[in-house]
């Protein structure tokens, strides 16, 4: 994160506006501050912030992919009703006319078909990138902001610890204790849920891409090779349901 961005984002994340918290972060924004650094974790974290950024042009471009297909399903139709106009209007052409009319119903029947299983791909690639990887950032922007308050608290018992020792100190140095403590408590808390939830999240992944890439692939080989039957086998296989032709229901495209 750029420094110029840093203080706004952990103020908005940070709970406790106590003068411990805000010294820290100002500690921190400046470069002066101690911080507690769990390096195998933080490293397993921007590396789920940079595959939700690589995700999220993935399911930008399959939304594309669909309007481009459902376009062309729009003019392959258009086509086809315009060659069989023509193909009865024109005896002399009306076989070939009549060809390319039934051509391009059948383009248009298995352009559906695909359009029906990049939409699947699609949908199943929003819900990882929106739901599942974006609850797992958000008990990531708990953490670290449990993390701040854990070492705001932690470097103002170090503090009171080397002043001087009298009654008055002592008092204020047992109450920053028993906060320290149960900082340090919520601290290491949400720590092991995110590395509970970064694990689930990764077996996850792998589960429901393994399947939508199988998916695609099997889907787009079939359309380009004019195999209708594989195409509509692959459908079956991952139980995706075309909506009947003229149903009352959105577009494909529309429900994007």
């Amino acid at each position: 994160m750029k420094p110029a961005l840093y203080l706004v984002a952990m103020e908005a994340l940070v709970m406790d506006s106590s003068p411990q918290c805000t010294k820290q972060l100002l500690s921190e924004r400046f470069g002066r501050g101690s911080r507690t650094v769990d390096l195998e974790l933080e490293l397993q974290i921007e590396l789920l912030r940079e595959t939700k950024r690589k995700y999220e042009s993935v399911l930008q471009l399959g939304r594309a992919l669909t309007a481009h297909l459902y376009s062309l399903l729009q003019t392959q139709h258009a086509l086809g009703d315009a060659f069989a106009d023509l193909s009865q209007k024109s005896p002399e052409l009306q076989e070939e006319f009549g060809y390319n009319a039934e051509t391009q119903k059948l383009l248009c029947k298995n352009g559906e078909t695909l359009l029906g299983a990049v939409n699947f791909f699609v949908s199943s690639i929003n819900t990882l990138v929106t739901k599942t990887m974006e609850d797992t950032l958000m008990t990531v922007k708990q953490y670290e902001a449990a993390r701040l308050e854990y070492d705001a608290y932690r470097t103002d018992l170090e503090e009171l610890s080397l002043g001087p020792r009298d009654a008055g100190t002592r008092g204020r140095l047992e109450s920053a204790q028993a906060t320290f403590q149960a900082h340090r408590d919520k601290y290491e808390k949400l720590r092991g849920d995110v590395a509970i939830k970064l694990k689930f999240l990764e077996e996850n992944k792998i589960k429901v891409m393994h399947k939508q890439l199988l998916l695609f692939h099997n889907a787009v080989s079939a359309y380009f090779a004019g195999n209708q039957k594989q195409l509509e086998q692959t459908l079956q296989q991952f139980n995706i349901k075309l909506r009947p032709p003229g149903a009352e229901k959105p577009s494909w495209l529309e429900e994007q």
